[in-house]
C-alpha cells in the first residue's frame, strides 16, 4: 500500500491546487479556447510533473522484521560508509560508537523509521552548512538533528541514535519527536525533505552490523544490525 506522508502536506497538497487550476486553463483551452493540441501536451505534462513530485513524499508500507534481535534500516538509500566515531556525544549515548551513513538520493522514499523500540531521552538540532550529502565533510558540517536514547531488542537495552543530516538539496528536516516519546520499531518518526544523509549509531559490543558499504537498504525493512545473544 502506498501512501503520502503527512510530513509533506504543504508541499503535495498546494501541488495539487496548482496542479488543478492549470488543468482548468487546459480544458478551456481544449473545449472553449480552440487550441486543443496545446491544452492536451499542457495537461499531460501537468499531471505527469505533479506525479513525480508527490512521489517524493511516498509513504510505502513496510514489512517489519518481526524477530525481536534485528535492527532495521532508518532511511531508504545506498550505505556510504561504515566506521567507529571515538567521541559521540549525545546522552545517554557517549563514547565510541559505531557508525552507519545512508545516503539518499531525490529518487528514495525520504520518510525516516525507527530502527528498533526506542524509548527518545535527547534531541539536538545543529545549525550547518548544505555540502552534497555525498561529501565525505557533510556529516561533521551539514545541518542536522539527531535523536537518542535507549532502545529495547531481544531482551536487551542499549544506547542508540539515529541523526538526519541535510544536503545541497535538502533544506528542511522534519523531526516532532520530543524526549520522553516511545519508538515502535519501523515506526516512521520524521523525514528529510530532497537529497539527503541519515546515520544510525549503535554500540561497539553486543551488535553485530550485517550491511556493507554500497548495498541498498529499505527504511523500516532492511536488517542493519543484530543484537547478539
Amino acid at each position: 500500500m502506498m501512501t503520502l506522508t503527512k510530513f509533506g502536506i504543504r508541499e503535495w497538497g498546494l501541488g495539487g491546487v496548482v496542479t488543478l487550476a492549470v488543468l482548468a486553463g487546459c480544458w478551456w483551452l481544449i473545449c472553449r479556447g480552440g487550441f486543443p493540441a496545446t491544452g492536451w501536451i499542457v495537461a499531460v505534462i501537468a499531471v505527469i510533473l505533479f506525479a513525480g513530485f508527490a512521489a517524493f513524499f511516498r509513504n510505502p508500507s513496510r514489512k517489519i522484521p518481526a524477530d525481536p534481535a534485528l535492527l532495521v534500516s532508518p532511511a531508504d538509500g545506498v550505505v556510504r560508509d561504515i566506521g567507529v566515531v571515538e567521541d559521540f556525544n549525545f546522552p545517554p549515548f557517549t563514547g565510541r560508537a559505531q557508525r552507519i551513513g545512508v545516503f539518499l538520493s531525490v529518487l528514495n522514499v525520504h520518510v525516516n523509521r525507527a530502527p528498533a523500540e526506542l524509548a527518545v531521552e535527547s534531541k539536538y538540532y545543529r545549525e550547518g552548512e548544505y555540502l552534497d550529502a555525498r561529501n565525505s565533510e557533510c556529516a561533521r558540517r551539514n545541518e542536522a538533528m539527531t535523536i537518542a536514547g535507549t532502545a529495547s531488542a531481544a531482551g536487551k537495552k542499549f544506547p542508540m541514535a539515529v541523526r538526519q543530516i541535510s544536503g545541497a538539496i535538502a533544506r528542511r528536516i522534519v523531526c516532532p519527536v520530543e524526549p520522553g516519546r516511545q519508538l515502535k520499531k519501523g515506526e516512521v518518526y520524521g523525514m528529510i525533505k530532497f537529497g539527503s544523509r541519515t546515520e544510525l549509531y549503535l554500540p561497539l559490543d553486543g551488535v553485530e552490523i550485517n550491511v556493507k558499504v554500497g548495498d541498498r537498504v529499505y527504511g523500516g525493512e532492511t536488517v542493519m544490525a543484530t543484537v547478539k545473544e
